[in-house]
């Protein structure tokens, strides 16, 4: 597949760019993980995954090093930023709420989020979660929590610090559902036969490359070098490798 224009300038970098992207001179890289799906704990306890995967690939682009700041929240990457453990780049699912405040490249992967109910549960459907007297544990400021705020309108979300503590508040306390992301859900419900999961989606979760506002050519740059490790196979090869190949490639930005 031919490069795009964009991208093929894109990768001629001027150090003045590069001096946006990583103005300390090393990339710092905010890695969740609280997502599975796109960043694990390496055997040496390093970051691994996909976007450890992208992290480096930028950083090698730019010249520089990578030094990983990592969290257990998306919530808390996105307080870090302009604080002690700043970055200049994360890995985010896309948001309104955080786009207040963060920029967005398009989207690298997408995810689902889905919803996990004990196997003698009467909710068969997810239209059927959001009623009184329904709870729903989830992680606070995950996408997902973010999205169901602006969507629920009779349920009532109960709070865990991480998407992990929401499996445990679930399993502990009784909420009726339990909203995540579907992978470790899906790993969850195989393993235990007393859970299952509602057939379908209740949002669909782009995640992306996430920047300060404030630098707009930084921007242009890395929405180039997102669309390339798209369709250069190279997010593709990250997901399998990291054990993650029911992740689904975003396609191309319009």
């Amino acid at each position: 597949m031919p490069i795009p224009k964009d991208i093929a300038v894109a990768q001629d970098l001027p150090s003045r760019l590069a001096r946006e992207i990583a103005p300390t001179g090393s990339l710092r890289a905010a890695i969740n993980f609280g997502n599975p799906v796109l960043a694990q704990r390496g055997a040496d306890g390093t970051p691994a995954g996909v976007s450890a995967d992208l992290a480096r690939e930028l950083g090698h682009r730019l010249g520089v090093p990578v030094g990983f700041e990592t969290f257990d929240t998306a919530g808390a990457v996105v307080e870090a930023l302009g604080g002690p453990r700043t970055w200049d780049v994360a890995f985010l699912a896309i948001d309104p709420h955080r786009a207040q405040t963060i920029a967005f490249s398009p989207p690298y992967v997408i995810i689902e989020g889905a919803y996990m109910v004990r196997e003698g549960s009467p909710l068969t459907r997810n239209d059927q979660v959001d009623h009184p007297g329904i709870r729903i544990a989830v992680g606070r400021n995950t996408a997902y929590d973010l999205y169901l705020g602006r969507r629920l309108e009779r349920a009532e979300r109960v709070y865990a610090p991480t998407s992990a503590d929401a499996l445990a508040l679930f399993l502990r306390e009784g909420p009726e559902v339990l909203a995540s992301v579907r992978q470790p859900l899906e790993a969850y419900a195989r393993e235990h036969k007393d859970v299952r999961i509602l057939p379908g989606r209740f949002m669909v979760i782009e995640q992306a490359v996430a920047t300060p506002k404030d630098r707009p050519a930084g921007r242009a740059y890395i929405r180039a070098f997102v669309e390339e490790m798209k369709a250069s196979g190279f997010v593709a090869e990250a997901l399998d490798r990291s054990g993650q190949p029911d992740a689904v490639v975003a396609p191309a930005a319009r």
